[in-house]
């Protein structure tokens, strides 16, 4: 056989081409003139997307009062069921309704049908959302629905729909265009249909005097269920609290300030210093920072009385959190004095 037909020698494998052989990666493909204009195209996504949620206000009637007052009627809960898309926005509104008070849960269609049916009561408001209104899964649980007497509220873009003409409300999410260029994509239908779910949320937190408290109880494992459900005196200072008398040097209080490492010192009635009496004033190291240069030379010769600020800002030990935090804000400051039928029992920080 001639060498020719032999075939590749022993020089090894022939080496791999890279995967983007015409890809220059020190190229700047942000810059050049085929390069499209990026924020253009957000602020137009943008631009659709509002003016889909605009539109809601204007198609808005009465049925959305209706389904608020059914919403509140109802010994039952709230469930709300979609498809697809449509099904991720259910579950974002289910959940905004369960934690701003009104009993919800998220329901699949598919499941619904195979069983989960029996979750539903007859007290129950079922939401359905679907854009088109012809959602298959959706249409087939109606019969269901309105044999067992549950209001059935319909959020779709098309009101001549299976959905919106079998429904006892119908909410209607309709927008003129999608922002996805090829109008296939759920862009602005699911932005509409969120903020109508919303709009469903907030009215009925107005309707049920929902407050900040009652947010917090259902959010205990957040910040601000912490802050609002948790007591000062559970995050107080207690031990080792830097107390100085009026007459106390300015030496004696510099000790204190050092030792009890808050950047205060506590002034107290000398009377009441070892009950911890109510508190005559407070000495941040800001105040004798402010001292030091009134004084210079002087400063090693003032007592406590001369540098305190009196009446220091002060809160109950039994206050929430958040109230103290607000009070600290308030007041552009980062401890406050913690007191207890006017005793000093603490100081809270931020």
């Amino acid at each position: 056989m001639a060498a020719a037909d032999a075939g590749p020698g022993p020089a090894g494998p022939t080496p791999i081409p890279p995967a983007h052989p015409t890809t220059n990666p020190t190229t700047d493909l942000t810059k050049g003139p085929a390069a499209p204009d990026w924020l253009t195209i957000a602020r137009e996504v943008f631009a659709i997307e509002a003016a889909a949620i605009a539109g809601l206000s204007a198609r808005l009637d009465q049925a959305f009062a209706d389904a608020v007052a059914a919403i509140l009627a109802t010994r039952g809960r709230v469930i709300v069921c979609g498809m697809g898309k449509s099904g991720i926005i259910g579950k974002k509104i289910a959940a905004t309704l369960a934690s701003t008070g009104t009993p919800a849960f998220f329901m699949h269609p598919g499941e619904a049908f195979h069983g989960d049916l029996g979750m539903v009561t007859p007290a129950d408001v079922f939401i359905a959302i679907s854009n088109s209104g012809e959602t298959e899964e959706l249409v087939k649980l109606l019969p269901f629905l309105r044999e067992h007497g549950n209001a059935i509220v319909a959020m779709t873009g098309n009101a001549r729909s299976t959905l919106a003409r079998h429904c006892s409300l119908h909410l209607s999410v309709r927008v003129e265009r999608e922002a996805c260029p090829l109008q296939l994509a759920p862009t602005a239908s699911t932005t509409a249909t969120l903020a109508m779910g919303d709009a469903l949320a907030v009215a009925l937190m107005k309707a049920r005097d929902f407050q900040a408290h009652h947010f917090a109880r259902l959010h205990p494992g957040g910040s601000l269920g912490r802050r609002l459900l948790q007591r000062v005196r559970d995050e107080m200072r207690t031990h080792d609290l830097p107390f100085v008398t009026p007459d106390a040097s300015a030496e004696a209080v510099l000790a204190a300030v050092t030792a009890g490492q808050l950047g205060v010192a506590l002034v107290t009635d000398p009377a009441t210093a070892e009950s911890r009496g109510g508190a005559l004033g407070i000495i941040t190291d800001g105040d004798l920072r402010r001292a030091l240069q009134r004084h210079r030379q002087g400063f090693f010769d003032l007592q406590a009385g001369e540098m305190m600020t009196p009446d220091p800002i002060s809160i109950g030990a039994d206050s929430n959190m958040q109230t103290a935090i607000e009070l600290m804000a308030t007041h552009r400051i980062t401890l406050l004095v913690v007191l207890d039928q006017d005793r000093i029992v603490g100081v809270v920080q931020k």
